[in-house]
């Protein structure tokens, strides 16, 4: 599978809940994070989705929100993953920052350089990345 979106997560999808038009699923990642997704019913029922089944989340790296000590409790944003700063690779305008989560897994997000200076990130150093679930592609193989 090749992808235009700079994160690829690897899962299990462990629940799938209809609503009238979407569908919330719910992807426990290799790593032991849950990830959840909102897609719609016709797509659940087109890609064939079950409980038990292998998937992927894509994520555009534009997507990807970072912060520090984000708590689900205080933001709208489903997803909320915890990570160290692996990579800072600096432009004029956008700064391209990567970091490793604890399963190993690496995820990419796009902030603006002032961003990246604001929340002073520094290699090494602990922090959230965060996306909605209505900005999660599921893939199937």
């Amino acid at each position: 599978m090749k992808t235009s979106a700079r994160n690829t997560l690897a899962g299990t999808i462990s629940r799938i809940t209809k609503g009238a038009v979407n569908s919330e699923v719910l992807l426990a990642t290799v790593g032991g994070d849950e990830i959840a997704a909102i897609i719609t019913n016709g797509s659940v029922d087109a890609m064939g989705l079950k409980e038990g089944m292998k998937a992927y989340a894509l994520v555009k790296a534009s997507w990807i929100i970072l912060g520090k000590d984000l708590d689900k409790g205080k933001i709208s944003t489903r997803n909320i993953l915890r990570g160290v700063v692996e990579s800072i690779h600096e432009g004029s305008v956008n700064d391209e920052v990567s970091i490793r989560l604890p399963g190993g897994e690496k995820l990419t997000g796009v902030i603006t350089d002032g961003s990246v200076h604001r929340l002073e990130l520094h290699l090494g150093e602990k922090v959230c990345a965060a996306f909605k679930a209505s900005s999660v592609i599921l893939a199937v193989d």
